[in-house]
């Protein structure tokens, strides 16, 4: 199957654009958040990265598609966190939205490419 070679190497460049683009948007992120949130944050576009990477490299990859699909649902959620949440109702939320919805953009994306990705694996 041609996709099969595609796929992990499109969704692998597609996660490392996307990890480019958040390290703009939390530049914005107050100083209380930069080692606790946005570390967060980090942490799981890393993970998310590594099991990409590890998963085009595997035989049997349904668990660790499984395990990309739960980080990268645990990614969206905090980055829709990180769109609400404020130091005070009169200051504008850690990630503007025209940032939240650019990077929101990209993690559908990404998780569409996964879903093709765990189709394909399953036939």
């Amino acid at each position: 199957m041609p996709n099969e070679q595609y796929e992990p190497m499109a969704i692998i460049q597609k996660t490392y654009d996307m990890i480019q683009y958040a390290y703009i948007c939390m530049r914005q992120f107050p100083k209380s958040e930069k080692h606790t949130m946005a570390a967060d944050i980090k942490n799981s576009m890393y993970a998310l990265l590594k099991l990409l990477i590890a998963a085009s490299k595997k035989y049997y990859k349904k668990n660790t598609l499984q395990d990309i699909d739960i980080e990268l649902q645990y990614l969206k959620t905090m980055v829709r966190l990180a769109s609400e949440l404020r130091n005070s109702p009169t200051e504008p939320p850690f990630l503007p939205l025209n940032k939240y919805e650019n990077w929101a953009k990209m993690l559908d994306e990404i998780g569409r490419m996964l879903g093709k990705w765990i189709k394909n694996n399953k036939q």
